[in-house]
């Protein structure tokens, strides 16, 4: 049985004229091309450490079998603007689960996407543990809601975002969280 027990976040961006070596090069920028990625669901493990990505790049050597969340877009389409964001959710007990969340939007601004994945992993979050909110409320209303309840302790994401080649090329955007055993 693997149950992670750290995790860090990184975030890339590639452009190429053919669409896999545009996220060849998006998973290079985030330092992780490397690695045999296996994506799996949003559970952010119970009792997981965030470590920072330079540290957690140590750990890891080439081929290496890897869990990751990931979100993933990519465009050929010049000047469209694509984002990649993770969202994750951190209950205030460190022995319950929390969510992670991917959101790969068209047209959203970074700041837009990355508070959107927030949203969405806080949401499931919130669910899982009873929290009362009003489902249709702006994400800043349940933010307060979410961390006055003592339920979550901390919500954050990571986003890249890019705008498509003025010339064409496809440009790919990722945001990951990578577990470590």
């Amino acid at each position: 049985m693997f149950v992670p027990t750290e995790i860090f976040y990184t975030k890339g961006v590639g452009k190429h004229k053919e669409y896999l070596s545009s996220f060849e090069l998006a998973l290079r920028n985030a330092g992780i091309e490397k690695l045999n990625l296996v994506t799996v669901s949003s559970i952010y493990p119970p009792n997981c450490r965030r470590i920072p990505t330079n540290e957690g790049l140590k750990t890891l050597s080439p081929g290496q079998i890897t869990y990751c969340v990931m979100a993933r877009n990519a465009t050929n389409e010049p000047n469209r603007q694509i984002a990649a964001s993770i969202g994750t959710a951190i209950p205030a007990d460190g022995t319950q689960y929390g969510y992670l969340s991917e959101h790969h939007p068209h047209g959203e601004s970074r700041r837009k996407a990355g508070d959107y994945a927030e949203d969405l992993a806080a949401t499931m979050l919130a669910t899982t543990l009873g929290v009362p909110f009003d489902p249709e409320s702006a994400w800043d209303e349940k933010e307060e809601i979410f961390k006055m309840s003592g339920k979550i302790i901390r919500t954050f994401n990571i986003t890249q975002a890019a705008k498509g080649d003025k010339n064409g090329l496809w440009t790919t955007v990722i945001a990951a969280a990578i577990f470590l055993p």
